[in-house]
Parts: C-alpha cells; sequence; structure tokens
C-alpha cells in the first residue's frame, strides 16, 4: 500500500507498507485454517476477499459456501464463512495500513489533510479510514485505473510536478 499526500508543489509526505491483495489473502488462508481446521488455496481466499471481503461492518453481513481440505481427517469439507470471519482475518494487515495513512497525515500540513481520495476494492477500507482518522475519504471511480490515470496527470504537468519526478537526485 502507498500512502502519500502530494500537493502541486510535490510530494509533502508518504510511506509505503508492504500490506496489500496477496497479504490479504494469505491472511484469509491462516486464518481459515486456524479456525476451521480447514485448507483453503490462494483462489479461494482471492475469492472469499472479492465476494465477502469487507474491512468495515456490513448492513447486512455476507456469507459463502466454501470448499477446502479438513486438516483433521485430509477429507474435502465444505464450510460457510462469514464477513465478520474475513474482517478478524485481515484485522493485523488494516491496522498496519491504517498506522501508516495516521503516521502519514501527522507530517502533512492539517490544509492538506482536509479529505482522503484514493482507489480501494475492499468493501468499507473508506469508511475505516474515516473512523480511525476522522477525515472524509472518498474512493476514486475506477480504484483499478488510479495509478494508471495519475501518472498521465503528472505527465500532462510535467512542469509544475518536477519535484515528485526527480527521485534520484539528477536532472529530468
Amino acid at each position: 500500500a502507498e500512502i502519500a499526500v502530494i500537493s502541486l508543489g510535490g510530494i509533502v509526505a508518504s510511506r509505503s507498507v508492504r500490506m496489500a491483495g496477496d497479504m490479504f489473502d494469505q491472511a484469509i488462508i491462516a486464518f481459515i485454517k486456524r479456525k476451521y481446521n480447514l485448507l483453503i488455496g490462494e483462489r479461494t481466499a482471492e475469492q472469499i476477499k472479492i465476494e465477502i471481503g469487507s474491512a468495515y461492518v456490513l448492513d447486512p453481513e455476507l456469507t459463502m459456501e466454501i470448499k477446502g481440505r479438513n486438516l483433521v481427517d485430509g477429507l474435502p469439507k465444505n464450510i460457510v464463512v462469514h464477513s465478520e470471519d474475513v474482517r478478524a482475518a485481515l484485522l493485523e494487515c488494516l491496522e498496519k495500513i491504517t498506522s501508516a495513512i495516521k503516521e502519514t497525515l501527522e507530517r502533512t500540513p492539517p490544509e492538506l489533510s482536509a479529505d482522503i481520495i484514493g482507489g480501494a476494492l475492499l468493501r468499507g477500507l473508506d469508511q475505516l479510514i474515516q473512523s480511525e482518522t476522522g477525515i472524509d475519504v472518498h474512493v476514486a471511480e475506477d480504484p483499478l485505473d488510479c495509478v494508471a490515470k495519475g501518472a498521465g496527470a503528472v505527465l500532462d504537468h510535467v512542469d509544475v510536478l518536477h519535484d515528485v519526478l526527480d527521485t534520484d537526485g539528477g536532472h529530468m
């Protein structure tokens, strides 16, 4: 997860956390194994994350039937997983992300931290961040395209955002 506050003068504050989709999947796999003695694969974990995953309480909560291998007898087994389970599985990951956001905002001038816009595919991540920071949070319309659109915007304004692009101390 990349957290950055960018103003027309360049990067104001930034933080990177090694916590994203694959780590979420691994956390779900570990949780299902621990709670249900069921071994699932990465594809199932990804499907769980997409279909019922959330960072914040849902109304109504969601459920999903999954298949895996029972670790007690080695046989296939079906169970029903709840969105509350996924939140519990992702809790540590989400705490690291929200902590990094708070650290970044602490280094940001107050006038620049009035609200946050970012990409999020996990349901309720915006609500979680808003409740943790007290700042209005808005999810971008096309979260999958945020990085590409941002890079395009930088290229459109290369003269103004020169400092953002000059990362190695050299000249462009």
